[in-house]
C-alpha cells in the first residue's frame, strides 16, 4: 500500500479512457485498491479514479455520505432528477466549478474480487459517481461545468 502523486490538469493521461478490469483477485488489482484508498485519505478527498494516479483501469473509489465503495468497470444504469452544486477535484487544485448531475444514480459495478454488486445513490454520493465515472472517460468537471472559480487567494503587493 502506498500513497501515490494524483495527476493534475495537463497531464494527457487524465484525457485518456480507461480499460476495462479483466482480472480480479489478483494482487495488482489488490495494490491498486489500495493505493487508491491509501492516496484518497491521504489527500481527503471523497472519491478518486485509477487515472489520477496514472493507471487507465476502470477503478474508482468513494467515500462519501459515511460509506466507502471500490468500484471496477462501473456502469450507470439509470438517473433521475437533477441537482446542481460545487464541486472540485483532487486533480484540479485550487479550483471549483458549479455542476449539474443527476440527483439519483444506480450504477452496476465488481468489486476487487469480481463479484457484482448494484448501488442506488442519491445526493451527494450520486455526484461523486458520476464524477468519477467521468475520469474513466478521460473528462474532467471543468469539461461541464456552468462556472470554474479560482479559490487561491489573490495576491496583493
Amino acid at each position: 500500500m502506498a500513497v501515490r502523486i494524483v495527476l493534475q490538469t495537463g497531464n494527457t493521461l487524465l484525457r485518456q479512457k480507461s480499460q476495462a478490469v479483466k482480472n480480479f483477485s489478483t494482487p495488482e488489482l489488490e495494490k491498486l485498491f489500495n493505493d487508491l484508498h491509501d492516496t484518497l485519505y491521504a489527500e481527503d478527498g471523497a472519491g478518486l479514479a485509477a487515472p489520477q494516479i496514472g493507471v487507465l483501469q476502470r477503478a474508482v473509489v468513494i467515500d462519501a455520505d459515511g460509506n466507502y465503495y471500490e468500484m471496477a468497470n462501473p456502469v450507470i444504469i439509470s438517473t433521475k432528477g437533477e441537482q446542481t452544486g460545487a464541486e472540485g477535484c483532487l486533480s484540479v487544485k485550487g479550483k471549483q466549478g458549479t455542476v449539474t448531475r443527476p440527483m439519483k444514480v444506480k450504477v452496476e459495478y465488481r468489486d476487487r474480487n469480481g463479484r457484482k454488486h448494484t448501488l442506488t445513490a442519491e445526493g451527494f454520493t450520486a455526484r461523486a459517481v458520476c464524477h468519477e465515472l467521468d475520469h474513466l472517460e478521460g473528462i474532467l468537471y471543468t469539461d461541464i461545468a456552468k462556472e470554474v472559480h479560482d479559490l487561491t487567494p489573490e495576491k496583493t503587493e
